[in-house]
């Protein structure tokens, strides 16, 4: 009898060593990370969306001051539709190629929206009006917002990334996450890398 308590107390003992030691060495990391990625890009999301979502009233008002301006506000709005109405599969982390489309549409209307910005200069009166002044600062508010959760995300996936390359991550992975896949990210496009040419 005793010895039967022994091996119980021996095997009781055994599973909480063996279940301290899965809890330290990184078993819960991969899906925290992950949990972690996720949730850096969905503020990148809401970014982009309070972005998408000024575009309009910026566009109504740039048009009572510049409505001779009608290609600058029709790829502005274009580029906008393209933007949110891009059905992003479930997979776009993972997915090169979705994720590329999605990037390349928000470049676009980024792009846009700075050719809007930039035709202020020729309307001094649009360039007084409150409202559109108001709608520069917060548009100008939310591109730093992108940008500090375009980094963020950045760093969640590197992190993410590593994990899953590097060992024991790598093992771990292989055991318990076999679908874990590595994560995309942001990049530069080309032409944006090259140094631009100034010329007097």
């Amino acid at each position: 009898m005793i010895g039967n308590w022994r091996a119980r107390g021996a095997q009781f003992l055994l599973l909480v060593f063996v279940a301290v030691g899965l809890s330290g060495c990184g078993v819960n990391k991969i899906p925290t990370l992950d949990e972690q990625v996720k949730a850096t890009w969905s503020e990148v999301l809401n970014q982009y969306k309070r972005r998408a979502d000024l575009v309009p009233n910026l566009v109504e008002t740039v048009k009572g001051y510049a409505a001779q301006e009608k290609t600058v506000l029709t790829d502005v709005t274009e580029a906008r539709a393209k933007a949110t109405q891009m059905q992003l599969p479930d997979d776009i982390l993972s997915n090169p190629d979705a994720f590329k489309q999605f990037q390349a549409n928000q470049a676009q209307l980024g792009g846009a929206l700075g050719r809007l910005l930039a035709i202020s200069e020729n309307y001094p009166d649009l360039k007084s009006n409150q409202n559109f002044l108001a709608l520069q600062s917060q548009l100008e508010g939310t591109e730093n917002r992108i940008a500090v959760a375009r980094r963020d995300y950045i760093l969640a996936v590197q992190a993410y990334n590593t994990e899953l390359r590097t060992i024991p991550g790598r093992w771990i992975a292989a055991l318990l996450y076999p679908d874990a896949k590595v994560k995309e990210t942001f990049t530069i496009a080309e032409e944006d890398q090259k140094t631009p040419q100034v010329k007097f």
